[in-house]
This record gives structure tokens, sequence and C-alpha cells, in this order.
């Protein structure tokens, strides 16, 4: 065969190797240094609140993302069952993005404001009384163990390390912010929505005695997919591509 000789020559299919490395690693990198021009800017999105990015954590943690996807594709059944097709920019924010390579569950990229704080809790803590054909295991325990968010400042500083555009005011009042997202009636409110626009305030999981783990996996799943208002993404789509 014609590749015989390569194969017999060690030093020859070594360079071989080294050459289609170089060719593949460069047609795989070189993408990455114009891909800010890919991601187009949405009006809307913002970084995480305190409490969002701990429920994000905690549905990493607990695996959430190895049977829901977050990427809704341009095919008409994904768009008519679940919304308008992901974009670029709602995941821009997210270390590491959660686009999934398996749904046994259904896609959670527009699943904010779909159900209620209370059917959240229920599906979660049992899955089968909302879901009854539902293989998701429970986790009752999120709304009994109180969530710890004694390193939430040091959260925010590591995801602005990696381009994530926390404020210093922002990281500064991490703490505070976390406390009043789940205290309506908590005097820092009104800061709190200035530093996070279309942030909820409320009471998540029922329970205004504490702030569980529970609290912050809902408020996470109740904002994906709120924050870009696709009526005006609609009415300036010829712009934004240009």
């Amino acid at each position: 065969m014609s590749h015989a000789w390569l194969e017999k020559n060690s030093i020859f299919l070594l360079i071989g190797i080294i050459l289609v490395v170089a060719i593949g690693g460069a047609v795989e990198i070189a993408p990455l240094f114009w891909v800010g021009g890919t991601v187009e800017k949405v009006s809307g999105m913002r970084p995480y609140t305190p409490l969002e990015l701990e429920g994000r954590n905690i549905y990493v943690r607990e695996g959430c993302y190895v049977c829901h996807s977050q990427q809704i594709r341009t095919l008409r059944d994904e768009v008519e069952r679940y919304g308008h097709y992901s974009l670029a920019a709602e995941s821009m924010f997210d270390h590491p993005f959660q686009w999934g390579s398996e749904r046994t569950g259904p896609d959670l990229a527009r699943v904010g404001g779909k159900y209620s704080d209370q059917w959240h809790q229920a599906h979660t803590t049992d899955p089968r009384s909302v879901v009854p054909e539902s293989i998701m295991p429970p986790y009752k325990f999120l709304f009994s163990t109180p969530l710890d968010y004694r390193d939430v400042q040091q959260m925010l500083v590591a995801n602005k390390d990696v381009g994530v555009p926390y404020t210093a005011d922002q990281i500064a009042h991490a703490r505070e912010d976390l406390e009043a997202q789940v205290d309506p009636n908590a005097d820092g409110l009104d800061a709190f929505q200035k530093r996070y626009a279309k942030a909820q305030a409320r009471d998540f999981d029922g329970d205004p005695a504490r702030i569980t783990e529970g609290d912050a996996l809902i408020a996470y799943l109740q904002m994906l997919g709120t924050l870009v208002d696709f009526n005006s993404y609609h009415a300036h789509a010829p712009e934004n591509r240009r």
C-alpha cells in the first residue's frame, strides 16, 4: 500500500501525526478568536443573582443536566413545544453551559414562569405526584437543607474572573442580595432589584423561616428563559444580525 512506507518509518510517521494534529487544532481553535462576533448582543441578559447562581450550582451538583437539556434547536417541532429557539447570548454567563446531550426529561431552557413555585416544590419533592409517568428521583431533602451561602461572594468573584460582568457593587452586596431575594419585605429589596433587572423576589419554597437549597433551585428554574423579550427581539432581528 502507498502508506506502508510511512508506517515503517517512525520519524516520518511522528512528523505526519504532528502535522495532522496541528492542522486540526488550528481549525478548532481559530474560530474562538472571532467568537465575540458570533454572540449577538441581546437586551435583557444579565448575570445570575447570587441566589440563582447558588441554585444553578445545586442543579449541576445533582446532575439535572444529565436528563434535561437547555438548548432549543431551530427545528419546528422543538420551537412549537418549548418556545423560541435558544440564542447564544442566553448561555454567555454559563460556566459551564447547560446545553446537555440527552433529554430523558423535557428541555428546561424556557421553563421559567411556566409553572408555579408550588408545582416545582411538589415536582422536586415527589415527581410522580404531578407527572405520573416521570422517572425522575425525588429531591425532597432540598427543602429541609439550609442553603450554605457563606462563600457566595467568592463565587461571584470566580465568575467575574472568567468573564461574567459582575460589578464591585454586586460582589460587595452578594450576601445581602441573596437574602433580599427570598424576603419581599427586606430593606435592601429595592437596591437588589436595581442591581439585577427582572429579578424575582419572594419566598420560593413556602418556608419563610429559613433559606433552603429548594429556594435557590426554584429561583434558578423560574428565571430560565425569562430575561429576553422575544417580542422586541423579533421586531429588531434583522438589525441584530448585522
